[in-house]
Parts: C-alpha cells; structure tokens; sequence
C-alpha cells in the first residue's frame, strides 16, 4: 500500500503516464534558482583560452547559457514556458578548469530549476565545443542544483553551495 506522506513524482498521472504538471491553480510567486555546472580542462587547454581563435569561450557561454534558459521548454518536454525576468551566466577560471554558475528568476507560478540547469549545462557544452579542437579529454562534471528559493517546496541551498 502506497505511503500517503511519501512524495510523489509530479509529472506522473493516476494511471502512470508522464504528463505535464497543471500550475493554473497556483499563485504566481517571485522564484529563483542557481545551478553549477564545471569543465575540466587541461593546463594546455586553459593557458590559451583567451586566444582561442573562435573567440573568448567564456563569454560566448555566458551568451548560450543566457539563451539555452529562455528555451528549456523547448528542449524539456514536461517544463513550462516562463517569463523569465532575470538570467545570469557566469563562466570564471577556478583551479583545473572553469566553473559555471547560473542564476534564473520569474514570477510564475512554478519553478525556475530546470532553467538555471539547463543554462549551466549548455554553458559547460560551449566551452567544450570551443575547445575541443586542443584537446578531446574534457570532462563536464558536477551539473548540479546549488539553491531555490520559493513555491510549495520552499526555498533549498546545497551544504557547502558556492552560489
């Protein structure tokens, strides 16, 4: 028998079917998100990037991750279209690579994690198709959610979280 206090997962029907969420009963709240994601790269690698001959990487995914979170629902099938208010990306040189933090903000009547994710993913994809051509072993690691705040769920900061 199914634990009543348990959670669920909400884009499931009664029946089992994936299915989008209906937020139209719920408020319309100020909520923000931030997501990290970090690209490994070699000492070779992060010794040229400002000559890279495609332009500076970093502020090229600063621009992508900016655009990839106005389209989520686009490449997320069960997410709504938000109107975002605020997107910020941002791609600093931190020990053996580059970490990107990204920020997302609406009000909506639900969340903007998938947005700051999505941002901090295809920034992290950026630097990588930039500078591939020096180098193959780039590792994209740690895409991850680093704090939330508002909705039903309340607000949410990962222990240790650099946002």
């Amino acid at each position: 028998m199914p634990d009543k206090n348990q959670p669920k997962l909400s884009h499931y029907d009664d029946a089992g079917q994936a299915s989008m969420v209906d937020v139209s009963a719920k408020l319309p709240t100020r909520r923000t998100a931030t997501a990290s994601a970090f690209v490994e790269l070699s000492a070779a690698v992060l010794a040229v990037l400002p000559q890279n001959p495609k332009g500076d990487p970093l502020e090229v995914a600063r621009f992508a991750g900016i655009q990839a979170a106005k389209r989520t629902s686009e490449l997320i099938p069960m997410c709504h279209p938000l109107p975002l208010t605020h997107v910020d990306v941002q791609a600093q040189i931190e020990g053996e690579g580059v970490r990107i933090t990204a920020t997302a903000a609406t009000v909506s009547p639900t969340g903007v994690e998938m947005e700051a994710l999505t941002a901090a993913s295809i920034a992290a994809l950026t630097i990588y198709d930039m500078t591939k051509a020096l180098d193959k072993g780039i590792v994209i690691r740690h895409i991850q959610l680093e704090a939330k705040t508002g909705g039903k769920s309340g607000d949410f900061a990962r222990e240790g979280a650099r946002a």
